[in-house]
Parts: structure tokens; sequence; C-alpha cells
């Protein structure tokens, strides 16, 4: 049995801020507000909307719509290429305004953070207030526009549950005494970390929604859930706090949906040359050593992928050589999305050079690009194979990211706006 306390007061408040990418583009440009907004990774027809506003929802716009879809739904939708650098910006305003008002415990996403109550923040009333002034903060400090939906309850999972109640906008409070009943009549899916494979595995078991979950005995959720994971998930349904980190290891890739000129076999070539430099240059600068790696294309066709075991390696000539030995075996049609993955990494602590391998001749290079390109800016100097495709395959920031990586000097700075122009002077 897990060790917990039956003492069950509301220590945490968890903010969610809503439909962030495309609340943030208005936020930036103040003629979009009120308009439908969709954000997308590529602006063709088959491409997929990674955020829509609440005005573009309300035609039944939503993440994984088609762009072509979209615009049949909603012929006067403003679609948005996506902004890296001015998602990571508006979340850095959003930091430094809600920490005036209450320390931030933990930044759980680009647009989710949670913060822990301590004493007499712990009482209802000055909950509540808390929650009220972390919302003024974002509207008077950062764009009126850029709004939060905020749970207040005893554990964080719960709190981070109570966001999804009221959308957008709101302010949900769940206290042990409404446990369970406050949890009743969901989807499974209604809880964050059960997908579809989880559910399924679950109604196999009996339990077929929000409520059969909630009620079930702690040995009986233990048993759905197939691992320790379920007896951590009754706790956490019945308010008691405890952390739940699902540390999965470490594992590091760039993938990218191709623009359509780069929809053919010397495109996706072009790609993925792209996206090996990008990644061992990540590798480099994160610490890490690959020990294998994973080539993708998916078509609409057929897809193709090759992977090689590999001596612990963060040269980009042995990737790429790699990559050309993979190459003529490839088999795809009518390619989408391409893909490099490094899914074991080691730390270069732990790394121990072979006693029979001859050092290459190239391993020096990379760290001496990356040098040359962090001081005087991205591509300041690149290998002759990727000129074609240098300036594609941008970094993306998907929600459970907060930062950029940056390729060289001022890559992915976010010009500000003069104060004339700041959207919350606006």
């Amino acid at each position: 049995m897990l060790p917990v306390s039956e003492d069950r007061p509301l220590r945490w408040i968890f903010l969610d801020l809503n439909s962030y990418f495309a609340a943030a583009e208005q936020a930036n440009d103040p003629t979009l507000r009120g308009k439908p907004v969709a954000v997308g990774a590529v602006s063709s027809m088959t491409g997929t909307i990674i955020a829509a506003s609440y005005e573009a929802k309300a035609f039944g716009v939503k993440t994984g719509t088609k762009v072509g879809d979209a615009l049949k739904m909603c012929p006067d939708i403003v679609l948005k290429k996506a902004t890296p650098g001015l998602y990571v910006h508006y979340h850095e305003q959003i930091l430094e305004a809600v920490e005036n008002v209450l320390p931030v415990h933990k930044v759980c996403s680009i647009d989710e953070m949670k913060f822990r109550l301590l004493g007499e923040e712990m009482e209802r009333e000055n909950a509540i207030k808390l929650a009220h002034q972390l919302k003024q903060a974002i509207y008077d400090h950062v764009a009126p526009n850029l709004t939060c939906s905020v749970g207040i309850a005893p554990n964080s999972f719960l709190a981070k549950v109570g966001t999804e109640f009221e959308k957008p906008n709101g302010l949900v409070v769940i206290e042990a005494k409404d446990l369970p009943d406050k949890l009743f009549g969901k989807d499974l899916t209604f809880f964050p970390g059960i997908n579809v494979r989880t559910k399924a595995r679950l109604q196999a078991a009996g339990c077929f929604d929000s409520t059969d979950l909630v009620k079930m005995p702690r040995q009986d959720v233990g048993r759905a859930f197939g691992s320790v994971i379920g007896e951590r998930w009754w706790y956490l349904l019945q308010g008691y706090d405890l952390e739940f980190d699902h540390n999965t290891g470490k594992s590091l890739g760039h993938s990218n949906v191709l623009a359509p000129e780069f929809r053919n076999d010397e495109g996706c070539r072009a790609i993925l040359l792209r996206l090996i430099h990008k990644a061992c240059a990540r590798l480099r600068a994160s610490g890490f050593w690959a020990l294998r790696v994973d080539f993708f294309v998916s078509g609409q066709g057929e897809n193709w992928s090759a992977g090689f075991p590999l001596d612990p390696t963060q040269d980009t000539h042995a990737i790429m050589e790699k990559f050309f030995e993979a190459w003529p075996s490839r088999t795809f049609t009518k390619p989408i999305k391409v893909g490099v993955n490094f899914p074991h990494l080691k730390k270069s602590g732990t790394v121990t050079p072979s006693l029979f391998e001859v050092p290459r001749d190239t391993a020096h290079i990379g760290p001496a690009v990356d040098t040359i390109n962090q001081k005087y800016g991205k591509n300041t100097i690149y290998l002759a194979s990727i000129h074609r495709s240098k300036d594609e395959a941008t970094e993306k920031i998907a929600f459970n990211k907060t930062w950029l990586f940056k390729e060289g000097k001022d890559d992915h700075v976010w010009m500000k706006k003069s104060d004339s122009e700041d959207p919350k002077n606006l």
C-alpha cells in the first residue's frame, strides 16, 4: 500500500491556457481577435491543424482537422503557419506575470503549469482568490485575449482534470467532499493519461466510463491497468496527493511533414539529410551519444523505414553514411512525412570509447561547425549535401516543450514589438 495521509485539503492550482497557439497569434496581431484562426505546420490542403481558436472551434475545426476540411467548414478561417518563437516569447511573458502572484511549482508544458498551495492558501476562498489573480496577471501584463482554465484540487492530477470541466476561461474547484461524484459520467479519455489503447484495456476489464473507474476497488483498478500504475490511479482519483510521473527514458529525433515541393524522391532525401544534420547538432548540444538510428518515410501509398545499431556516436558523417547505405532500399510511394530518430541514448560521462575502433577523422567536424554557427548564426557553415534544404524543417514547439533548440546565434529570437505596438497596451 502506498503511504498517504487521510488529510486532503486543496493543495494545488493547475493553469491551462486556452487554445494557446491560436490565442498567441491573436495576441500578436489584434486584427485577428474575434476571428476564426487555425495554426498548422504546413499550408497545403492536406496539412493538419495543430491549434484552433474558439471562434474556429464553433465551426467544428479542431486539432487534427485537415486544412482543406477546415476551409470547407469555415471559409473565412484565417490560416497561420506555426510560429514557434512567438509561442515561446509569450510563454516566458506569462511565467513572469504569474510568478508575481504565486511561485510556479512546475512548468508542465508550453501551455500548462501548476502551483503548490501552502498554509492559509489552501483555504477555499484564498485559493479561488489566487486563481483569479493569476488570470488577471495574464490579462493585465501579457494580453487580454490569452485566457486560461484553472483547476483547484487536493492533488495536481485532479486540478488538471478540473481545467477540463469549463473551457474557455473556467475556474473549477474539486474538494475531497466532492469525490467521487464530481467525476461521474465522463468518457474514460476525459482523464489525462488515458488514451484509446488504455481505454480499450479498461473496458475489457469491465470499466466502461469514469463512473465505473472511480467506483472500482483499489485492487480491481490495479488489475484493470495491468500494473502498479493502476493503484496510483485509485489514490489520485480519491484525492490523495501523489506525484504521478511518466518517465519513459530518453530518445531524440526530428520529423517533418513535407511541403508539397518536397513530396518526391529527391525532396525526401534532401529533408532527411537536413534532419540528420539538425538531430546530430542536438545530440552534441545535449551531451548525448546515439546507440541506434532509425529513418522513416510515411507515404499515402507504401511506407519505408530502416534502422542500424551504432557504436556510440555524435558524428553527423557517421549517421549520414548509415543513411546512404539504407537509401537504395527505399520503397515508399507518395511521401508525406519523413523522420530520423535516435531511440537509445547515453550521456557523455557514461560512454566508453572502443579499444579496437580507430577514431574517425570526421568526429571533430561537427563540434567545430556547431561552434561557428553559435558564434556567427545558423547556417554560417553547413554540409553541402543540405544546401537545398538548409532552411527547411525548422524547429517545432510541441505542447510538451517549452523551449526551442537553437542551431545558431539569434535562431528563433522573436523581435518584440515597441511599447505602442505591444498587444497588452491595445
